[in-house]
């Protein structure tokens, strides 16, 4: 048996890598300094119990005999882990370079790629795929929360089968290690990477795909791509598209839409999630699924954690966790929540002082842009993690130029406990009080903080 070590294996994309293999026959181990840190315990006694070894981050988990190390891109060389890997010559792989040599190993590889909508998309072809008894594996990097009930972490499903799906992220350019049979690209607007290099990977990227292509026609920057593969098009938008939905009207707690003449609704809020399902639609019809089943299936659909998730309601406020981090992802989540009735207050905690200071004022404007006048937008400061970066911005800048573009009930504080408390005194019956942000996996805890105290 093939042994293997994750390093950073709490990551719910090292995670769902690590389950993978070990349902695939390897003898999978790893370590964690949330787990040495008494965190994220859950994901330690689930991994523990499907058999995967845990050790502490020492060095320990990397024996002599040990095939290679996986390395999460989030730890640093000075780890013990990747000190005695190289002291023993073992092969160090990234996530992104493991889980490509799984994706391109399968037959028939339908790879998730755009600058938003990845992961609920990826979510939504792996949950037809399934319930249609295609025996997918589908690796993805939010939490499913269809599978909450099984004894996995769940954000994989895994089958012995010949179909294997994945979200191929451009943001650290690993969307060029995939070489898909189906290729999707949700949408295309600026995020970690320039519109320019943007336009070159998703152009490589769709240039790999070996039967076919699916883009969004709302997107201009999508329809540019050039194909000599067989092209499916999807639109919300009225554009002329092979999969388009027309009707699309807000319900509590979901979406109705129209499509191929019968009516459908979605457990999810929001025009932009109709679009995923449409691409989903799209992606699984080329697996030869008909449209009215994938449509149908995702009716029981329920997406994935921190993507609008409503964490509890108490005293006729509403609180929820949302992932949104780029304008696209704040326009698409503000606009959806907007069509529902209640003030709005977000706290949202921007992460990378790089990224804020090419898309901050960006992300600002959408907030003003689909914010009410008396919603409320709480910033703490950004959001940081280690490492040697200029730290020339800070939250209160952004605030400063939201102030600039009109928005007065916008405002800075220190730190999440700050925010809290400044939510705590401003929430009122009727508010709905959104926590968004990435990369900081304590914010759906500050939910929870929350909402017992309201």
């Amino acid at each position: 048996m093939v042994k293997v070590s994750f390093c950073g294996i709490s990551g719910s994309g090292m995670s769902s890598l690590a389950q993978v293999l070990k349902l695939s026959g390897y003898d999978v181990r790893g370590s964690d300094r949330n787990f040495d840190l008494g965190r994220d315990l859950t994901t330690k006694e689930a991994m523990e119990k499907m058999g995967i070894a845990v050790f502490p981050q020492d060095g320990s988990a990397v024996s002599d005999d040990l095939a290679w190390l996986c390395a999460s891109t989030a730890v640093e060389d000075t780890i013990p882990d990747i000190k005695a890997a190289k002291e023993k010559n073992i092969t160090i792989k990234t996530r992104p370079q493991l889980l490509s040599e799984i994706f391109n190993n399968y037959k028939y590889g339908i790879a998730v790629g755009g600058t938003s909508g990845k992961t609920t998309t990826t979510a939504m072809i792996g949950f037809i795929l399934d319930k249609a008894a295609k025996n997918p594996c589908m690796i993805n990097g939010g939490l499913l929360r269809d599978y909450e009930n099984t004894s996995a972490i769940p954000n994989m499903i895994y089958n012995h089968g010949d179909i294997c799906v994945v979200e191929a992220d451009e943001s650290n350019g690993s969307i060029d290690l995939y070489n898909p049979y189906i290729a999707l690209v949700t949408n295309i607007s600026e995020d970690h990477k320039t519109i320019e290099e943007l336009l070159t990977m998703f152009q490589n990227f769709a240039n790999r795909a070996s039967r076919s292509i699916i883009i969004n026609a709302d997107y201009e920057l999508c329809r540019s791509l050039a194909h000599d593969k067989p092209c499916l098009t999807f639109s919300t938008r009225g554009n002329d598209a092979d999969f388009y939905a027309t009707n699309i009207k807000p319900l509590p707690g979901g979406t109705q839409y129209d499509f191929n003449g019968t009516t459908y609704t979605l457990n999810l809020i929001g025009e932009f999630n109709v679009a995923n399902a449409l691409a989903a639609i799209a992606a699984c019809s080329e697996m030869g699924i008909a449209t009215d089943v994938s449509a149908t299936i995702l009716q029981d659909f329920h997406g994935t954690k921190r993507r609008l998730e409503v964490i509890g309601e108490k005293n006729d406020i509403t609180v929820i966790d949302d992932f949104a981090h780029n304008p696209d992802k704040v326009k698409s989540s503000v606009k959806a929540l907007r069509q529902y009735d209640g003030r709005l207050i977000i706290m949202f905690q921007p992460h990378g002082f790089g990224p804020m200071r090419a898309l901050g004022k960006e992300i600002m404007a959408e907030f003003v842009h689909n914010m009410n006048d008396d919603d409320i937008l709480i910033m703490p400061e950004i959001f940081f993690v280690g490492g040697t970066v200029t730290k020339d911005i800070s939250s209160a800048d952004l605030i400063d130029f939201a102030h600039q573009l009109g928005k007065k009930e916008a405002y800075f504080v220190a730190d999440k406990a700050a925010a809290a408390d400044a939510i705590l005194k401003a929430a009122k019956p009727g508010d709905r009080i959104v926590i968004m942000g990435a990369r900081d996996n304590s914010l759906t805890d500050l939910c929870r903080q929350i909402l017992e105290k309201l």
